[in-house]
């Protein structure tokens, strides 16, 4: 069987597990809780097993075992212990530490296991709020700092989007519409990242809504003629990086002119550009976050 062949460094290694390269070192030293391969300069050299390993030791020291203990274990008995303390304090960390190992050795199999493990006993909302939304956002930080990469972010992201597909599908099948409001859901020209927005299209269906979901990079041509199919819209975007700062308020005045005017429809904006909107009519509202405006509607 073909696998993943993945060598890491000691700062990788720092950046996935969040424990110091010195720490690491000191852990090595005195107790030989790691035995990385060194190349002809002395570089130490990590391989999968040292991060999964890594990552237990790491859980473990928080929830209160000495390294001492730890390093005494064999790595059945540290995978044992870790699994024997499994419950609802613990349970994210680990499901986090897990979907990082499925990501590492682009692993699908294991993706959906930990996923379906955690739906048990989590709610969908519960399962992005408090572990899809951190995990992404340290691979984020994986792939700025170089640790991971862009093949990693795409596996990964692409396995969420199919959980909330799946999800979305379902609710559309289930629920009643009993809102008048149409909401349609899209992202700028250049703005690509598209999940937030899926989780935000299930939480509104569960909630009644009608939504049109339209994805990444939509013109606002396209979406003029959304006037002659309904009376009352909200339109709903995510602006992470585009428009640019230096864009944004030409952006939703242009919105505003050639979809909102003489029309009661309105623009409901979150995002980090959002942050920097400064000018805009009382048909444009901004969010702070998905909760926040998960609680407006």
């Amino acid at each position: 069987m073909n696998k993943v062949k993945t060598i890491f460094t000691v700062k990788d290694l720092e950046n996935l597990s969040g424990i110091k390269a010195h720490t690491i070192r000191i852990w090595e030293k005195r107790y030989q809780v790691l035995a990385p391969q060194r190349t002809d300069n002395n570089i130490r050299l990590y391989k999968n097993e040292d991060l999964q390993r890594l990552l237990n030791v790491s859980f473990l020291n928080n929830f209160g075992y000495k390294i001492s203990k730890i390093a005494s274990l064999s790595i059945e008995e540290c995978n044992d212990l870790v699994k024997s303390i499994y419950n609802e304090s613990s349970k994210k960390e680990l499901a986090i530490n897990d979907f990082k190992i499925a990501m590492m050795n682009f692993d699908a199999k294991l993706f959906h296991e930990n996923y379906n493990q955690i739906t048990q006993n989590l709610s969908f909302k519960d399962v992005f709020y408090s572990i899809l939304i951190p995990l992404l956002d340290e691979i984020g930080l994986l792939w700025q700092t170089s640790t991971i990469k862009p093949s990693h972010e795409h596996f990964i992201s692409y396995l969420i989007r199919q959980k909330l597909s799946s999800k979305i599908e379902e609710l559309q099948l289930e629920t009643t519409i009993n809102k008048d409001k149409v909401i349609v859901l899209f992202l700028p020209e250049s703005e690509v990242h598209d999940l937030g927005l899926m989780f935000i299209n299930a939480e509104l269906i569960k909630k009644g809504y009608k939504t049109v979901f339209l994805g990444e990079d939509i013109p606002i041509d396209d979406l003029i003629d959304f006037k002659n199919h309904f009376d009352e819209i909200i339109f709903l975007s995510y602006l992470t990086v585009s428009p640019t700062t230096e864009l944004v308020d030409e952006y939703v005045a242009s919105f505003e002119e050639l979809v909102l005017k003489d029309t009661n429809s309105q623009l409901w904006l979150l995002g980090k550009q959002v942050e920097h909107l400064q000018s805009h009519s009382k048909n444009v509202f901004k969010y702070s976050g998905i909760e926040d405006l998960l609680n407006d509607t």
